[in-house]
């Protein structure tokens, strides 16, 4: 039986005395209000009303009745309303600089699809960790080793100018002492100076035998890219990041390297459901090749 339903009937016929008006009050049929009346009549085993030709009027145990069911009934559309503000309360998620515009507003469309008012915050990944750790955001995209990564994101190296080859070797970037040639610098970007991308390609660059100076970390991504579009350098990007810079990109030929995401809730947060409906939106944000089971 539904209580509420039926208290609602009640209620409703109770203050009009009239269980055709009060059906109306309550929108809902004469001959619903009725039985649910009477369901809850036989639930209680005692009569509400005592019906007449013209009124409904309240029985002793009806009026005992009626203040709890008034209080019932107020409960259930104070929890009504209650829900609806809590669905269109913003669902507050820090994000990569690295996502475009255009990615983060078809992110932002899908969740609304999803009944989601998604409120997006961006910044370098500090930032995010600090945001998801005081609360501010109730999840965020934050980086991870590639066995942990529910998004993965291949890295290789960008330039200006077609390379010519289908892979390219750091070991290539490699100058004698006396070479004239200013010499050719990997550029990491903030998004990737996480110690599963950074470490792997400092070890690579001493292997190999280039200059410490040639791997550099650069202050944001905007820097790095200029470098790049005015010299040989190259970017350490995602095939996605390379096409919009208008760069050539290739794998990188000694070592395969992945950015790795994973939603990181707070602990008032929920990310599992946003992860099952806009995880497709928020792989083509990151760049992501498709997410990891």
């Amino acid at each position: 039986m539904d209580l509420v339903g039926a208290c609602r009937a009640f209620v409703s016929v109770s203050e009009r005395g009239s269980f055709t008006v009060g059906a109306a009050a309550a929108r809902m049929s004469q001959p619903v209000a009725s039985r649910r009346i009477a369901a809850l009549e036989e639930r209680f085993g005692e009569q509400l009303f005592e019906r007449t030709s013209r009124r409904a009027v309240l029985t002793p145990f009806g009026r005992e009745m009626l203040p709890t069911a008034r209080q019932l009934v107020l409960a259930a559309d104070v929890l009504e309303h209650e829900a609806e503000t809590a669905k269109r309360k913003p669902w507050r998620l820090a994000v990569p600089g690295i996502c475009s515009t255009v990615d983060l507003a078809r992110l932002v469309a899908d969740a609304r699809g999803h009944g989601v008012t998604l409120e997006l915050r961006v910044g370098p990944s500090p930032r995010r960790l600090e945001l998801v750790r005081s609360q501010q955001v109730r999840a965020a995209l934050l980086p991870v080793p590639p066995d942990e990564a529910a998004w993965s994101v291949p890295l290789g190296l960008a330039g200006a100018r077609d390379p010519g080859v289908k892979r390219v070797y750091v070991e290539t970037l490699r100058i004698g002492r006396a070479d004239p040639v200013p010499p050719r610098r990997i550029w990491i970007q903030p998004e990737d100076d996480v110690p599963h991308v950074r470490d792997p390609l400092t070890r690579l660059r001493d292997a190999v035998g280039l200059r410490p100076a040639q791997l550099v970390v650069a202050d944001d991504l905007t820097t790095a890219a200029a470098e790049v579009l005015c010299s040989r350098d190259l970017l350490l990007c995602s095939p996605a990041q390379a096409r919009e810079l208008a760069l050539s990109w290739r794998p990188i030929g000694e070592i395969a390297l992945t950015r790795g995401y994973a939603l990181t809730g707070a602990a008032v947060g929920d990310p599992q459901h946003i992860q099952a409906r806009l995880g497709d939106a928020i792989a083509r944000c990151v760049g992501a090749e498709g997410a990891v089971a």
